[in-house]
């Protein structure tokens, strides 16, 4: 109100000067944004490192091959092309326009109208292509915007085309954000050309470029010479490496030897196995050899004696046929047995070769009674069908003692092989003595057994070097007694002949005299349970201490590491009982605190050693759950 009435108080020889001023200083600050505008469009326009323009399109950007000459010669345009700075009437364009229809020339060449190319003002005839251009670019649901209204439209989009695009990629433009001032017109123009780019770089990823000659791979290959052999390695299209003996000029006998490697061992041998594979392999060789023998002199024996049998040949085929049931038997009753398989798998081995050996001497016997041929051989197959389920069923966790590099199914082929061939050589060497020395039943007396000697000897020899690297009751205490002993931790090839195989569950002083499985209502009391679980309530391991050893229970998701824990508990409680003379419960705690010091560092050895932690092996023993 107050301003208002002053200017109706004043009076308009003094309001007139005033508005006189400001209307001239907005005049010469319109001609120098005009002017401005108009610089930079000329640079722009004229600019021959551009690949183009928003008015001439950007063909050139989109090309791999430019032509240099084309660039360093600078751009012609016509004044009509002065887009952004005939949007003003009195911008120095539009003064050039008007000044030459004024006298009456042409600048625009042959073909453009003559009174100004900007023909929205309705000012001469337009050209069909641009006409077109205009329809394309602008519809008519767009407004009419006046840009007069926005002094910075035009330099703030100028210095966006001048300085910001020509040094953009093709990719880095197609995300590139528009300027927020743009006109619609121009954002138009802009955006159908990103499109236009975008269509054209899909097309050139789904076309191949058809001058371009198919490029050819060159095989990647070259020569290597050792021990008097040259070798061509190659790497396949599918990159696999593959060799090839170029030439061998070692002796007949090294070249043999290589071969037999080649087939019945592992790749990468000796290198992707662990210790004492080869001595395995010898023993195992001559397992199944003396095995074969051994199997042909039974079959003679089994025929013999049922052509001894005084009774017809229906009744003869119908003892055979339950004899084979007998062995069906004897594998149904060891597969139950699995789990203790799993922890003592070199005890059930050889106690399976044992058991064959039994059920073979009794098919050998078999002549000697031929009366009780069903009972005698059907006995020898019962135990000949347990042995069977029990060799398989640990021959896994002895193969992958041995794997090194995740090469088990490689070791069990390659050791399926070499069992093959010897079994046939010993079926060759068995032909031979029923031939010959075990013609008669005395010399099958006298070979039978030396066979079955040989047979145990080298099982056993074969258990012996294979360095099982699983925990189960008596390999852990092995481990924790050298511990305490050394100070060291003993790796899988350490302990392997130091293993009882026939009486695992024998107790070590130096470990604790720990016993692990037994039923948990036989070893603790429900007091003495919880007494414990309020003193260590993480622990998955709970020792009850007697007067000849310590019980260990475990729960029922325990792993060898809380097996591990217990161990040395009880065994640290085991060494300061006797060094302090004082009760058993009162240096427990000590001895779990002992534990838990040393523990990180052994456990990070036993790792490094081989071992795995993962899982405890400790047969049927019971475990409970709280």
């Amino acid at each position: 109100m107050d301003h208002d009435g002053q200017r109706g108080s004043s009076t308009p020889s003094v309001v007139l000067p005033s508005l006189l001023s400001k209307r001239a200083k907005l005049q010469e600050e319109l001609r120098n944004i005009e002017r401005q505008v108009y610089d930079m469009e000329t640079s722009y326009l004229q600019d021959p490192s551009q690949c183009g323009n928003v008015l001439k399109g950007f063909e050139g950007f989109l090309s791999s091959s430019k032509n240099t000459a084309l660039l360093k010669r600078s751009r012609k345009f016509q004044p009509e092309d002065r887009l952004f700075s005939l949007s003003s009437v009195t911008s120095p364009a539009a003064e050039e326009i008007a000044a030459g229809r004024d006298d009456g020339k042409s600048d625009y060449g042959p073909g453009r109208p003559k009174g100004g190319g900007y023909f929205a003002n309705g000012q001469g005839k337009p050209k069909k292509g641009r006409a077109r251009e205009a329809k394309r670019m602008r519809h008519s649901s767009e407004p009419d915007f006046d840009y007069d209204d926005d002094p910075d439209v035009a330099p703030s989009l100028f210095r966006f085309l001048c300085s910001d695009f020509p040094r953009l990629s093709r990719r880095e433009y197609l995300s590139y954000p528009l300027p927020p001032a743009a006109p619609a017109l121009v954002k138009g123009i802009l955006i159908s050309f990103r499109m236009n780019i975008l269509e054209k770089l899909k097309m050139q990823k789904k076309e191949p470029d058809e001058g371009k000659a198919p490029k050819v791979e060159v095989p990647v290959h070259w020569l290597e010479t050792s021990d008097s052999v040259t070798r061509r390695y190659e790497f396949e299209p599918d990159g696999y490496l593959s060799v090839k003996v170029v030439n061998d000029s070692r002796p007949v006998y090294h070249r043999v030897v290589e071969s037999f490697l080649n087939k019945f061992f592992p790749s990468g041998y000796p290198y992707s196995v662990n210790e004492g594979y080869l001595r395995y392999t010898q023993f195992r060789a001559l397992q199944h050899l003396s095995s074969a023998a051994l199997s042909v002199l039974s079959t003679q024996s089994l025929l013999f004696a049922a052509g001894l049998r005084p009774t017809p040949a229906q009744a003869t085929a119908v003892s055979w046929i339950l004899k084979d049931g007998m062995q069906h038997m004897g594998k149904l009753i060891c597969s139950n047995l699995g789990a203790r398989m799993d922890s003592e798998p070199k005890r059930w081995r050889i106690l399976a070769d044992v058991l064959y050996d039994l059920g073979t001497g009794l098919e050998v016997l078999s002549p000697l009674c031929p009366h009780l041929f069903l009972e005698v051989a059907g006995l020898g197959n019962f135990a000949k069908g347990m042995a069977v389920v029990a060799a398989r069923a640990t021959r896994l966790p002895i193969y992958s003692s041995f794997a090194k590099e995740g090469n088990l199914s490689d070791l069990f082929a390659k050791g399926e092989a070499i069992s093959t061939l010897f079994n046939v050589v010993g079926i060759g060497v068995g032909i031979q003595l029923a031939a010959t020395l075990c013609s008669s039943m005395q010399g099958k007396l006298v070979v039978g057994p030396l066979l079955s000697i040989i047979h145990v000897y080298s099982v056993v020899e074969e258990m012996r070097a294979a360095p099982v690297n699983t925990l189960n009751p008596q390999r852990t205490a092995m481990i924790v007694a050298d511990f305490l002993k050394t100070g060291k931790v003993s790796g899988p090839a350490d302990l392997r002949y130091r293993e009882d195989l026939l009486f695992p569950g024998r107790l070590i002083e130096d470990a604790g005299n720990v016993k692990v499985g037994r039923a948990l209502h036989k070893v603790v009391k429900p007091s003495k349970l919880n007494e414990w679980k309020e003193m260590f309530p993480e622990e998955k391991f709970v020792l009850s201490h007697g007067n000849k050893w310590c019980d260990m229970l475990l729960e029922h998701n325990a792993t060898a590491e809380d097996a591990l824990r217990g161990w040395l508990v009880a065994a640290f409680a085991a060494r300061m009982e006797k060094s302090l003379n004082e009760p058993i419960g009162s240096v427990l705690q000590d001895a779990y605190d002992r534990m838990n010091t040393m523990f990180t560092p052994f456990l990070s050895e036993l790792q490094a050693k081989g071992w795995h932690t993962d899982r405890f092996l400790d047969g049927t023993g019971s475990r409970f759950v709280f």
